[in-house]
């Protein structure tokens, strides 16, 4: 077979270029620490890998969606902890305006500590995160939640909540509404409040009262109407939602008894004036705005004579109702709170978990063997050198030599 000297020297360079190729693959494969560093290295493991990259990357995003809700969700619970030590300074303060030692000017400068008070809840309920969102206004972040208004503070946010994805398939509120957490709680006993009218002018004073029976509960309005002929005391009971005839008349009375019908019962301490009512109504949402907003009204009157101090009495009862509702359901969003920043660890664990068996089988994919890849590198460059010499060797051959 005859070679052309042309075909020697194409054999001879194609060889060595071949070799330079590997030799520069496993170098690159060395420097990167991949194996694969193209598709068509190996089509099935890349596209694995692929996968697995794409599923690791939303791991790692909701990993970082887990510590925005963390950080939001430890934000608000500041908040409410807060919240719940000014409701109970209020409660303190309510307790203390009840002593009968105090006087009137004593109690006004209850009121004024109250003041401060509702000033400082008003300012937790329009506190904004860390990026300048206010934290109870629901959707609408960017609208200051409460303001002062008559009678109380008004609600100008709504009730949404603010979801964030941190799993697959889960989604974390942020955010409570102020609506949910400073209006939530329930007047009187959470089922009905029994309150004095306005116009006594006898001591009477309702108590919070119980059911007895959940089944007689009808949810209507009530009056009871007292009436004093020669020192005897009855009263009337008149479902004034219904209209119908009294539920009972001419009960008969006496300071300290307990008045029931239809299943609900309240005491009524003192004794109440001929024409005097009570008023029954099913309990109903109250801001603790408003219920801070009554009992300084009520401590800033004055308790002189025996209206008055009944006024005072059923005021501080009704307050302390209020107060105990509210903190109770301050308390119950904390509880929903903790058991979501739970939820968060929760799931922290199960990525952290998650992204090392990622890791390990993009690892087992991907990673060259060190040890293989090395001696790889060390035979090709021998079969280089000796590729080249040979080349060389070859390529010296000429009949004008032996001349």
């Amino acid at each position: 077979m005859r070679i052309s000297t042309n075909t020697m020297y194409e054999l001879g360079v194609g060889r060595i270029s071949d070799l330079q190729a590997g030799m520069v693959r496993t170098q690159q494969q060395i420097a990167t620490n991949r194996r694969i560093l193209t598709p068509a290295d190996d089509p099935i493991a890349s596209a694995r890998a692929l996968e697995l990259s794409q599923g690791k990357s939303i791991n790692e995003q909701f990993a970082v969606n887990r510590q925005n809700a963390s950080n939001t969700l430890i934000q608000q619970e500041g908040a409410l902890k807060s919240l719940t030590t000014l409701i109970q300074d209020v409660q303190t303060l309510t307790v203390s305006a009840g002593n009968g030692a105090l006087d009137d000017q004593q109690r006004r400068h209850i009121a004024t500590e109250l003041q401060s008070r509702f000033d400082e809840m008003l300012g937790l309920a329009n506190t904004r995160d860390g990026t300048g969102n206010y934290m109870f206004a629901g959707f609408r972040v960017t609208t200051q939640p409460f303001s002062v208004a008559a009678g109380g503070a008004a609600y100008h946010g709504d009730q949404g909540q603010r979801m964030l994805q941190i799993g697959t398939g889960r989604q974390i509120p942020l955010n409570d509404s102020g609506s949910e957490v400073f209006e939530g709680a329930r007047t009187g006993n959470g089922t009905f409040v029994a309150t004095a009218a306005s116009g006594n002018t006898g001591g009477g004073v309702a108590g919070i009262g119980s059911v007895t029976d959940a089944t007689q509960l009808t949810h209507h309005d009530y009056r009871i109407d007292f009436h004093v002929v020669e020192g005897v005391t009855t009263y009337d009971v008149i479902d004034t939602t219904a209209g119908l005839p009294a539920v009972s008349s001419g009960n008969a009375f006496k300071p300290g008894d307990s008045i029931g019908f239809h299943g609900m019962q309240f005491e009524v301490k003192g004794a109440p004036a001929d024409n005097d009512s009570m008023n029954v109504e099913p309990s109903r949402n109250e801001s603790i705005f408003t219920t801070l907003r009554d009992l300084i009204d009520v401590l800033n009157q004055s308790s002189r004579g025996t209206a008055a101090q009944a006024r005072l009495s059923g005021g501080l009862i009704q307050a302390g109702a209020g107060l105990d509702s509210m903190l109770d359901n301050v308390l119950s969003v904390r509880a929903t709170l903790g058991a979501r920043l739970k939820e968060i660890d929760t799931l922290d664990s199960a990525g952290s978990d998650r992204d090392l068996n990622y890791a390990k089988e993009l690892s087992e994919l991907q990673d060259i063997d060190y040890a293989k890849a090395l001696s790889e590198l060390s035979q090709q460059k021998t079969m280089l050198e000796a590729a080249q010499k040979s080349f060389v060797t070859v390529s010296g051959l000429s009949l004008f030599k032996l001349l």
